[in-house]
């Protein structure tokens, strides 16, 4: 008999009218920043960047999501890939500087004059091409992934454990970027960036393609985490999250499921960590910190693990939230937050999606099948 339930998923109109909200609402906010500033539709330079910040944060909500919510692992470590996809974009923004920085040397950032380097680490070589910073802002995070990824889940690490392993991991990569012998700015981190592919990186023009290009690959990336999760490779998935033994006993190998998935996951977020550069303008290590991983998995958990439309949701409205609630009482926020997260444990356990199918009064679906009980119905 086979173990999978064979109802099929449902979800996807869902995520094609979030993809196109997203890049409706980003080609919006995009037109109306290029009005002018008498006009009572123009956006500010600051609502722009804000908007770009915050769809920035759903790629990496959304990549939180793919794994905790469709593979079982709770991972709080994500903002690692973040960053690093973050500091490979930042790479070639500082090199795009060229000799216009304090100290006018076209081939070593300031950071490096300032700390008497002679030369350009080999880690830097190639960073002032684009095309080869785009290739570094998903290959590194992948790599990364795959290499801690293929040693924690051959080792069939888990649980609590694997999570813990996770926050490590982050934590260690915000140590070593601290360093300034590691040639990436030290505590400062990268910033001061002026132009991209020779557009002036404040002007109104570049801040509205900017935003209208993170919200499509936002919606693209939202594409295509719906159709791995809506594959046969997605049933897999859900199988190794809610009967894993079960699914190794049926001849797959969950390790290179949960593999393929985790570096896919990595690689969504270092995207969003390098359009969240270009549009905040700075990067530094306080991006690894824990605090953020566990954020992102927050946001996931308000908006509906599992639903992927959810985790975009959560991403936007908790941000929105803290940006005004930051406004008004800065020190209260972290309280602010930790209450949330308890509240929507006790009273939304599924989230904003959970809570607008019980007023549509829908029955409970997920985009891919639950592993069904086998031993239920042969009795």
């Amino acid at each position: 008999m086979n173990p999978f339930s064979t109802h099929a998923p449902r979800s996807l109109r869902g995520v094609i009218w979030m993809a196109m909200a997203v890049v409706v609402a980003a080609g919006g906010l995009a037109v109306a920043s290029l009005l002018p500033e008498g006009n009572p539709l123009h956006a500010s330079a600051f609502v722009v960047s804000l908007a770009g910040k915050y769809l920035s944060y759903a790629m990496l909500a959304l990549a939180v999501d793919l794994v905790w919510g469709f593979a079982g692992i709770l991972t709080l470590g994500h903002a690692a890939f973040f960053a690093l996809g973050g500091y490979a974009m930042g790479m070639y923004l500082m090199r795009e500087i060229g000799a216009r920085g304090v100290y006018g040397n076209a081939d070593l950032p300031d950071f490096m004059i300032f700390l008497s380097w002679k030369n350009l680490p080999w880690y830097w070589w190639g960073s002032e091409h684009f095309a080869w910073a785009a290739v570094l802002v998903v290959a590194v995070p992948g790599l990364l992934a795959g290499v801690f990824g293929w040693l924690a889940f051959r080792s069939r690490v888990s649980g609590v454990y694997l999570s813990i392993i996770t926050q490590a991991l982050t934590y260690a990569l915000m140590l070593a970027f601290f360093q300034n012998g590691l040639g990436f700015g030290g505590n400062n981190g990268l910033t001061d960036f002026k132009d991209i592919l020779g557009a002036d990186l404040h002007a109104p023009l570049t801040r509205a393609v900017l935003l209208l290009v993170t919200g499509l690959l936002l919606a693209a990336s939202l594409l295509a985490a719906r159709f791995v999760v809506g594959s046969r490779f997605g049933n897999l998935l859900v199988a190794v999250r809610d009967a894993e033994s079960r699914t190794r006993f049926l001849g797959y190998r969950p390790e290179q499921a949960k593999l393929l998935v985790w570096v896919f996951s990595a690689m969504i977020a270092g995207l969003g960590g390098a359009l969240y550069v270009t549009q905040v303008g700075i990067i530094n290590p306080g991006e690894f910190a824990p605090a953020n991983s566990i954020e992102s998995v927050i946001w996931v958990a308000v908006g509906g693990r599992g639903t992927l439309c959810g985790a975009v949701l959560g991403a936007i409205l908790v941000n929105l939230g803290k940006t005004l609630f930051t406004a008004w009482l800065p020190e209260f926020w972290l309280y602010g937050l930790g209450l949330l997260f308890i509240g929507t444990t006790l009273f939304l356990p599924n989230g904003l999606m959970g809570l607008w199918r019980h007023a549509r009064k829908a029955p409970p679906e997920e985009v891919t099948p639950e592993v069904a009980d086998t031993q239920g119905d042969e009795a």
